[in-house]
């Protein structure tokens, strides 16, 4: 019987006749067979983790032996919890480790060091998980360090992944004319390379074995182009549902949108957000805020479709991707046009912040109010409690300095009774007067407050605050208008770049 296309270059499940151990194969083989220790398995979806695993059990001769859970089942995460108190376990295989609760991941980590300590030959435990599964880990268990093996999975090297083209050519009777931009276009995942071989031999009508050294091949980018419209069917919707954060934002600074950017673009399929927001300074006070504040993980949570594609772990502030054929369809999506058809009418930003608030310490209710009303709009506002962090040991002058002068789009000074006797504000709105000429300061005047306080601020247009109404109320006003003073700067750049 000749050999079937979907089992030579199979799309899902242990691959057979394509198989190629990964440069950890050896290493991962000695250690399972190791008594007590613990061993991680690390790394992306789609490099061959789980493939790998279960290749070095079947080697072992205790593939069948072997108790195979997943954090992904829920009944397999109870059994997970309850193995400390199950005596000697045999071999457990946990897949999914970054799937579990935090509490069940803490048990785990304590059983691993006691079997770790007591060397025991009756039971051992292989974790597998997304990259930095030994970090979270290790996270519960700081001292299971050097009681643990892991491995870490990165991209396979280009040889190993045509060596996987080359058997299935073997397989099929087949050559493939544009195997080098397969390997290419694979990014060292054995997983995207079964796919495009997949595409590119249905393209070509090969079904199953042909024997005769049939030469299959089509054009790379018509390759590409049908495999990525096929995806864009799949992922489309629920990209945009992650780029839009739930609720469209259009004055805001897209930081969904880029964080699926950043996945796209960066060579790595997992993100520590806390460096690419170091990398990344401008995306600070938007990325930062939606990590720190919970919003990304909430965003996952109530969109449970979206966790199939996106992995967050809050503990680590690990965005990782869990789909394989999601990542190459992020490489080749076309940024500008979906950030359209997402709703957002521009992706680049002028300026670190969108707002910087200046006002009297007797005024920081209204501040906090109107800062984190501003956040859930996700737009950048600078807010010198949420910088404390990094003003401390600076020159605080020099540090505030530039923020009001230049790097905020528009300040917002809260003008209440005390604003002008105040040393800071005095300081702050000596860096901030010269834009009061190129519209870039807008004044929230306090009804309390004498007028002409201020008399630069009363030559250009501003806000009324009332102190005796309703905070919130007031606050979600001024928040309205000021976006909306944003919305229509956002489409005036637009219109600009566009002509």
């Amino acid at each position: 019987m000749p050999n079937l296309l979907e089992d030579v270059f199979k799309r899902s499940g242990v691959p057979t006749h394509t198989f190629v151990e990964p440069v950890e194969y050896r290493g991962l083989l000695v250690a399972v067979r190791t008594p007590g220790r613990a061993v991680i398995v690390e790394g992306p979806s789609g490099i061959g983790k789980t493939t790998c695993v279960v290749r070095v059990l079947d080697e072992l001769g205790q593939k069948d032996a072997a108790l195979k859970l997943s954090g992904r089942r829920p009944e397999d995460v109870e059994l997970i919890g309850a193995l400390p108190e199950m005596g000697d376990v045999g071999l457990v295989v946990v897949d999914d480790f970054h799937k579990l609760p935090a509490d069940i991941k803490a048990r785990l980590a304590d059983y691993v060091k006691r079997l770790a300590d007591e060397e025991n030959p009756n039971s051992k435990v292989i974790i597998v998980g997304i990259n930095r599964a030994g970090e979270a880990l290790l996270k519960f268990a700081s001292d299971l360090a050097g009681r643990v093996d892991t491995f870490r999975f990165e991209s396979n090297p280009e040889e190993r992944v045509t060596q996987l083209v080359e058997r299935g050519e073997s397989a099929l009777g087949i050559r493939i004319g544009i195997k080098e931009h397969i390997v290419n276009e694979s990014r060292g995942s054995f997983h995207i390379a079964q796919m495009l071989c997949y595409e590119l031999c249905l393209l070509s009508g090969v079904t199953e074995e042909v024997g005769d050294q049939r030469e299959v091949t089509t054009s790379a980018e018509l390759l590409k182009q049908k495999v990525h419209e096929d995806l864009f069917r799949v992922f489309g919707g629920r990209a945009r549902l992650f780029a839009s954060g739930g609720k469209l934002r259009r004055e805001g600074r897209a930081p969904y949108l880029y964080l699926l950017h950043w996945l796209g673009t960066e060579d790595q399929w997992a993100l520590q957000l806390d460096e690419m927001v170091r990398k990344y300074p401008d995306h600070k006070g938007s990325v930062g805020q939606i990590v720190n504040n919970g919003f990304l993980a909430q965003h996952l949570e109530k969109n449970p479709e979206l966790g199939e594609l996106i992995h967050f772990d809050q503990d680590t502030h690990v965005l990782s991707v869990e789909d394989p054929k999601f990542v190459f369809f992020l490489k080749n999506l076309l940024w500008s046009k979906f950030a359209q058809q997402v709703g957002y009418r521009l992706i680049q930003f002028r300026g670190k912040y969108d707002f910087a608030l200046s006002f009297a310490g007797s005024d920081r209710d209204v501040a906090q109010a109107l800062f984190e009303e501003l956040q859930r709009r996700e737009v950048s506002v600078f807010y010198d409690f949420n910088e404390q962090h990094r003003i401390l040991a600076t020159y605080v002058e020099d540090y505030l300095a530039p923020i009001y002068g230049s790097e905020a789009r528009y300040v917002v000074p809260l003008m209440g009774p005390a604003y002008p006797r105040r040393i800071w504000t005095k300081f702050e709105s000596e860096q901030f007067k010269h834009r009061f000429g190129e519209g870039a300061v807008i004044p929230v005047w306090f009804t309390s407050s004498p007028v002409g306080l201020f008399d630069e601020s009363s030559r250009v247009g501003g806000l009324l605050f009332d102190r005796n109404a309703d905070l919130k109320t007031e606050v979600a006003r001024i928040a309205e208008v000021l976006c909306e003073r944003l919305r229509e700067d956002r489409l005036q750049e637009k219109d600009e770049r566009s002509a």
